[in-house]
């Protein structure tokens, strides 16, 4: 049966550390990135060219989408949340070059996009609320609910980080099943079920990001609000 180590090898050591594949496709991914937006930005105009409309209406379409679930405060959230899909669109498609695996194929990366999330959510409600106001929604509506609270937390950052890996996986060696048994007949409809799949998954990890960020920000604002009445 194969697993998700047969997508992941070694490519050098750095002494006792083992650099894989994922780690030098996830920095090649983030220094593509880094110079694209580098390259994108570095000549904005009032008369925008071909570029700059598109970089503009990506921007425009995530923004939109932050504003929807937390209109207050979607600036605060935007750097976060947009490089975060960004990242992670890229990541998925980029098994599409011949040679290369998506490192979200690999629950080690996963993993730790899960761990990102999980700190960026207390840190902004921590930034937002205050350490002791923030903390103090764990014990709402009764201080016995705690453990339930903590384990809420632990569960949805294993379960982004699980859902993630394991629909990038899969689609992966479906992809590699469908190749060979039908050779080379069938690649449009794989190269277009692994595009939608690709956003899709993104987007889902996204948006579930962002809906955690929002009920860090806002649970106590919701409280303080019904206090005012």
């Amino acid at each position: 049966m194969a697993s998700s180590s047969s997508f992941i090898t070694e490519v050098f050591r750095i002494g006792p550390l083992t650099i894989t594949n994922t780690v030098v496709v996830t920095w090649g991914i983030m220094l593509v990135l880094t110079a694209a937006a580098w390259a994108a930005t570095r000549h904005l105009g009032l008369s925008p060219g071909r570029w700059q409309v598109m970089v503009e209406g990506i921007v425009a379409a995530i923004e939109e989408a932050i504003r929807a679930v937390l209109p207050d405060h979607y600036r605060q959230v935007m750097p976060f949340i947009a490089t975060l899909w960004i990242f992670i669109v890229v990541a998925n498609l980029v098994s599409l070059i011949p040679g290369l695996r998506s490192p979200t194929g690999d629950l080690s990366l996963t993993a730790g996009l899960a761990i990102l999330v999980f700190l960026a959510v207390h840190w902004y409600g921590i930034r937002s609320h205050g350490l002791k106001s923030y903390l103090r929604h764990y014990l709402q509506p009764n201080p016995i609910l705690l453990p339930f609270h903590l384990i809420s937390e632990i569960t949805r950052t294993v379960a982004l980080a699980v859902r993630l890996f394991g629909n990038i996986f899969s689609l992966q060696m479906a992809a590699l099943l469908v190749l060979l048994v039908a050779g080379f007949l069938a690649p449009v409809p794989v190269l277009m079920l692994h595009i939608i799949e690709a956003l899709v998954q993104a987007y889902i990890f996204g948006m579930l990001t962002l809906i955690y960020v929002a009920g860090a920000i806002q649970s106590q604002q919701l409280k303080h609000n019904q206090k005012k009445e």
